[in-house]
Order: structure tokens, then sequence, then C-alpha cells
């Protein structure tokens, strides 16, 4: 799946290229949000952890139109929300940096029907948090914004 994460300067309505994004996301059949063990502080934001080549984390920086594009996978979910990837932009290009966004981008309940019936999302035995269920998708998703992949 390619995502595609446009960053936008919210005053001038202008892209921000150059600047960091981070992506992570659950496992796709076992729910489970990967970590950063057998990591060190000085471990590249795309180094393999845990889960080798299924490691659902990633950083990249925006191109000049502002987007940071990502190839990954349709995420698992959890039973702690609704499915979704979670985003965390930098105001540089570097990491460490200073943060400005912390957030999350969502599925429709449709998509993540459809995908759970293959496999592997079909061995994923969590409890199943839709959409209007979810107290961060309703945050997310207020005051105007859009946080939904389309």
């Amino acid at each position: 799946m390619t995502l595609d994460i446009g960053i936008v300067d919210i005053t001038t309505c202008q892209p921000m290229p150059n600047v960091m994004v981070k992506v992570w996301s659950c496992k796709y059949a076992v729910g489970r949000i990967t970590k950063f063990s057998n990591l060190s502080s000085t471990s590249s934001a795309n180094a393999l952890g845990e889960y080798g080549s299924t490691f659902l984390r990633g950083a990249f920086t925006s191109a000049a139109n502002g987007v940071a594009e990502f190839q990954t996978l349709f995420p698992g979910y959890n039973s702690d929300g609704a499915n979704h990837i979670n985003l965390m932009i930098h105001t540089s290009n570097a990491l460490p940096g200073t943060i400005s966004h912390v957030g999350q981008v969502f599925f429709t309940d449709r998509w993540t029907d459809v995908i759970a019936m293959t496999s592997p999302y079909n061995q994923n035995t969590h409890h199943r948090v839709l959409n209007a269920q979810d107290s961060n998708y309703a945050t997310a998703n207020s005051g105007g914004y859009n946080a939904i992949v389309e």
C-alpha cells in the first residue's frame, strides 16, 4: 500500500518540504504495535526491529511538494481503538527533532472489514473497535479536518 502524508503549514497554507514524518502501526495479524527492541538510540529511523521486514515503523522527509511517501502494509487492529496509522511530524529533517504534531490517520470501517476477511488479517483475535466508538477518531475528524485515508 502506498501512503502519502501531505504536510502543510496551517498559517501559510504552503507545503512544508524537508520535514521528518514518522509512521507506525499494528502488525497485520497480531494487532500489536511494533517496538524498537534491539535498536540503539543511534539507529536509523528505518532500522529493522523485532519483526524484521514486517516492522511497521518508518520515517522519511517530505519532498518539495510537502509529501512524504511510504510503502507499507494495511495495518492490523487492536482493541484499543479504531484501525489507524500513527504519525509524528518533526519541524526538521533530523531525528530527534522538535515535534510539531502527533496524530492518527484512519481507514473506513468498510475497508477494514474487507481487508480483515483476507489472510493473514483474518487471524487477528482482537475485539474490533469501530470508528464511531473511538474518541480519537472523532477528535481527528473535527474542526474541518479529515483524518481518513482515501
